[in-house]
C-alpha cells in the first residue's frame, strides 16, 4: 500500500474509529469492521521464531507492522503486552508459564502452568490484607526473584518508632539481592513498555486504532488462574463456599480500579476480559449464577460506570448461559466468542451487545480461501444484520493459519460486509 500522508492516515484512523464505535452502539456503520489479533502469526509470516518475537522487541514490531500494512484491519491488538515478555519473565523466574526458549522449543506458543499459590487455609489472610498477601505470599511463590520477601512482616502494624525494626529486613543480604533482581526486572519491563507505547503511537499514526487499552479478569478466574489453581478452586466451591464468595467480593473494587487506571494511562476505553472457568464444561448453570456471573457483572458494571467498554472474551462454549449473560446494559459491551455459535449468539444477544469473532481457527488452518469467503459472507449477512458485529478469528489468528486464508478473510469483509 502506498504511504499515506499524516492527514490521510488521520482521516483513515477516524473512519475506522467511527466504524468500531457504531457497532459497539449496535448501529450500522458503512461496513462490518474487522480486527487483527494474533499472538504469533505475524512472526511466522516474517520468518522469525516465537522465541524471537518474545525476546526481540524490534523484530516483533517489524513483524506486526508488515502484516498490518498488508491486511489493513480496522483495529489492531498490539501483541507487546502478551508476547514481548520473555526477558522480564526470565529475570523474575516466573513459574506460571513455560514459553519458547524457557521450557519449550523456540517455535511453540507459551503455555500456562496450573499451580496452587494460595493454600486452602489462607483465605482469611487474603481477605484481611490482599496487598500484603500478594507481596509476601503470592509473588514469592510464583517467582524466584520475590522469594525472600516471604519473610517481610505485615507493614500496617508497624508505625512510628517501630519503623526501624521492620526496615532491618531490607538490609538482609537475600532480601537486598531480591530487591536488586526485582529492579533489574523493572528496568527490562520499562524498556519493553516504552517500546510498546512507541509502537502503539506508530500504529495510530499509520491509521490503525487499538482494539484494547486495558485488561481485567473475572473474580473467580483471579483465584482459579493465579491463586488456588483449577483443582483447589473447584473444591472450594463445595468446601469453602462462603470464604470464596467473600474473597471475590474483596477483589472486585481493586480489579475495577486497576483497569480504570490502565485505560486512562493508555488513552482508550476498551478493557479486555478473558474468561476461563465460567464456560459450560467447567461449572453448572447454578454454579455460574452463584460463583461467576454476579461477580463478573459487578466488575463489568464498574467499568461501564467509569465510561469504559468491557471486551469480554468467552474462551469456550457458553451456550447454556446465553440468557444469563444477556443481563447487561444495552450497547455497552463487546462479547467475543471462541466456540459458541455466533449465529445463535446473534439471536440471543444481538439486541444487547456487540458480537465479535466468527471465523474458527480450524477453518483458517485447514480450510480453503473459498470456504473462508463463503463463511464470512454468511457472517456479514446474518450476524452483521442491522450492525453490532466485528469480524475476527474466533481466538485470534493461529500461527498455523494459511496466509491465503487470512487474506481471504480480510478481503471477504470488504466484498460482503458493506451496508446499503
Amino acid at each position: 500500500m502506498p504511504t499515506l500522508s499524516p492527514t490521510g492516515a488521520q482521516a483513515l484512523y477516524e473512519e475506522r474509529e467511527k466504524r468500531n464505535a457504531l457497532v459497539i452502539e449496535l448501529k450500522e456503520p458503512d461496513r462490518v469492521p474487522i480486527a487483527y489479533s494474533s499472538a504469533f502469526w505475524h512472526a511466522r509470516q516474517a520468518g522469525i521464531t516465537n522465541r524471537t518475537a518474545m525476546y526481540d522487541y524490534e523484530a516483533l514490531a517489524a513483524a506486526v507492522r508488515r502484516v498490518v500494512l498488508e491486511l489493513q484491519p480496522d483495529s489492531v491488538n498490539s501483541p507487546f503486552g502478551s508476547v514481548a515478555l520473555g526477558p522480564t519473565l526470565e529475570v523474575l523466574g516466573y513459574k506460571g508459564y513455560e514459553w519458547p526458549g524457557h521450557g519449550l522449543p523456540d517455535d511453540r506458543p507459551y503455555q500456562y502452568i496450573d499451580r496452587e499459590y494460595m493454600r486452602a487455609d489462607e483465605y482469611d489472610y487474603f481477605i484481611e490484607d490482599p496487598s500484603w498477601f500478594y507481596l509476601t505470599r503470592y509473588l514469592p511463590r510464583a517467582t524466584e526473584a520475590y522469594a525472600p520477601l516471604a519473610r517481610l512482616p505485615q507493614f500496617a502494624g508497624r508505625t512510628s518508632v517501630r519503623i526501624p525494626f521492620f526496615s532491618r529486613y531490607f538490609g538482609e543480604p537475600d532480601v537486598a539481592a531480591a530487591l536488586a533482581k526485582i529492579a533489574e526486572a523493572g528496568a527490562e519491563a520499562n524498556k519493553m513498555l516504552q517500546r510498546s507505547a512507541a509502537f502503539d503511537q506508530e500504529l495510530r499514526a499509520l491509521g490503525f486504532p487499538l482494539s484494547r487499552h486495558a485488561s481485567c479478569t473475572a473474580p473467580y478466574d483471579y483465584f482459579g488462574d493465579f491463586l488456588r489453581g483449577s483443582k483447589g478452586i473447584m473444591l472450594d466451591i463445595f468446601r469453602r463456599k462462603e470464604k470464596l464468595l467473600e474473597a471475590m467480593e474483596r477483589v472486585i473494587p481493586m480489579l475495577v480500579r486497576d483497569a480504570v487506571q490502565m485505560a486512562a494511562a493508555n488513552g482508550g476505553k476498551l478493557v479486555f476480559i478473558p474468561l476461563h472457568w465460567g464456560i459450560d464444561g467447567f461449572m453448572s448453570v447454578d454454579q455460574f449464577k452463584t460463583f461467576y456471573w454476579p461477580q463478573l457483572r459487578k466488575v463489568m458494571m464498574g467499568l461501564i460506570d467509569n465510561g469504559l467498554v468491557p471486551l469480554v472474551f468467552w474462551e469456550g462454549k457458553c451456550d447454556s448461559r446465553m440468557d444469563i449473560i444477556a443481563d447487561i446494559p444495552r450497547a455497552k459491551c463487546i462479547y467475543y466468542f471462541e466456540s459458541s455459535d455466533l449465529f445463535e449468539a446473534k439471536a440471543a444477544l444481538g439486541d444487547v451487545v456487540c458480537l465479535r469473532g466468527g471465523v474458527p481457527a480450524t477453518m483458517l488452518i485447514a480450510g480453503t480461501p473459498q470456504e473462508i469467503r463463503e463463511h464470512c459472507r454468511k457472517l456479514c449477512e446474518v450476524v452483521g444484520k442491522d450492525g453490532g458485529f466485528m469480524l475476527d478469528a474466533s481466538s485470534g489468528i493461529p500461527e498455523e493459519a494459511k496466509a491465503e486464508n487470512v487474506r481471504a478473510m480480510f478481503q471477504a469483509v470488504r466484498d460482503y460486509g458493506r451496508y446499503d
